[in-house]
């Protein structure tokens, strides 16, 4: 798999893209990656949950113009996936899988266009996790720029939650299915990046997405899911349990996001209503399983971990 040590982060571009100013070098071709406010979101919820040596390390990862901020950041992989240095890392951010078969088999799908190995998200969780482990042990080793590793696995743990990031070969996890969201043109793999979301912030949160999350938090430790949320952060093995996440995603996306939608057609208000949950529910738990993975890399007593299979 392509080493998180390419193309390391210097101190002013990584001021320019927490600061909102790193500007792409070519415009992306389809969309692929949770919206800003789904990769926030996911981060804050995380960063609510770490433990004090997960929290310490954190922010000492981060450069200081962020003030330990993680969400800050978060979506850093995609404002650079398509520079020369880090185009490398365009696979990691999505899993094709075959049409219709709505499972996830890793040594089938994982790989790269090129059919290299471990390149596609669940992968890329896998070795950014085993290049953090490095910081943990207190190694000198220069061989992976730690900052690097935290982004990259803090956004694919966004991404590999969001269902149409494992999604159909043939569509591109619904990039191809154009449709109408409301009263305007997108597409399907767009609904679920973005649209779900911001149709939320704007009919029920008033465009605020300190609210939502509040919602989000309150549904964690009271409301919907605080039942469950502990079954959540189960993972023996931190390598492997990527693969558990992207095939409950495929298994939504059949399920949730295919079902029942057509090339051409109009989603809106009963589209909206029941798959906003869906959405919701997956940010929620992206935020509890990226605290685990931080936790259990940055503790004093973290499981020996293998390698994926």
């Amino acid at each position: 798999m392509a080493s998180g040590g390419k193309g390391l982060l210097t101190g002013s571009f990584l001021r320019a893209a927490a600061l909102g100013l790193v500007v792409l070098a070519s415009a992306a071709p389809v969309a692929r990656s949770w919206s800003k406010e789904g990769h926030m979101l996911t981060c804050q919820i995380a960063q609510d949950l770490l433990e004090p040596d997960a929290a310490h390390a954190v922010r000492n990862l981060l450069p200081e113009d962020v003030g330990g901020d993680l969400s800050a950041l978060c979506v850093w992989p995609d404002q650079v996936r398509h520079w020369y240095k880090y185009t490398w890392s365009g696979p990691l951010h999505f899993i094709d899988t075959p049409d219709k078969a709505c499972t996830f088999d890793y040594a089938r799908d994982c790989h790269g266009p090129d059919g290299a190995k471990d390149m596609c998200i669940a992968g890329a969780i896998a070795n950014f996790t085993s290049q953090l482990l490095h910081y943990k042990h207190g190694s000198a080793d220069r061989k992976y720029n730690l900052t690097e590793a935290l982004l990259f696995l803090s956004h694919f743990m966004g991404d590999v939650h969001q269902p149409m990031h494992v999604g159909f070969t043939s569509d591109k996890g619904g990039n191809s299915i154009d449709l109408r969201w409301f009263r305007h043109k997108s597409n399907l793999h767009h609904v679920w990046d973005r649209e779900i979301i911001q149709t939320a912030l704007a009919e029920f949160y008033d465009k605020d997405m300190g609210t939502f999350r509040k919602q989000l938090e309150h549904n964690l430790t009271k409301g919907t899911w605080s039942d469950d949320v502990t079954s959540w952060g189960d993972c023996e093995d931190l390598l492997s349990c990527p693969t558990k996440y992207a095939t409950e995603s495929i298994s939504l996306a059949c399920k949730w996001a295919y079902s029942g939608v057509h090339e051409g057609e109009t989603l809106s208000d009963d589209y909206f209503g029941s798959r906003l949950p869906i959405v919701s529910r997956r940010i929620a738990q992206g935020g509890v399983r990226l605290a685990m993975f931080l936790n259990r890399i940055f503790g004093q007593h973290n499981r020996d971990v293998a390698a994926p299979s």
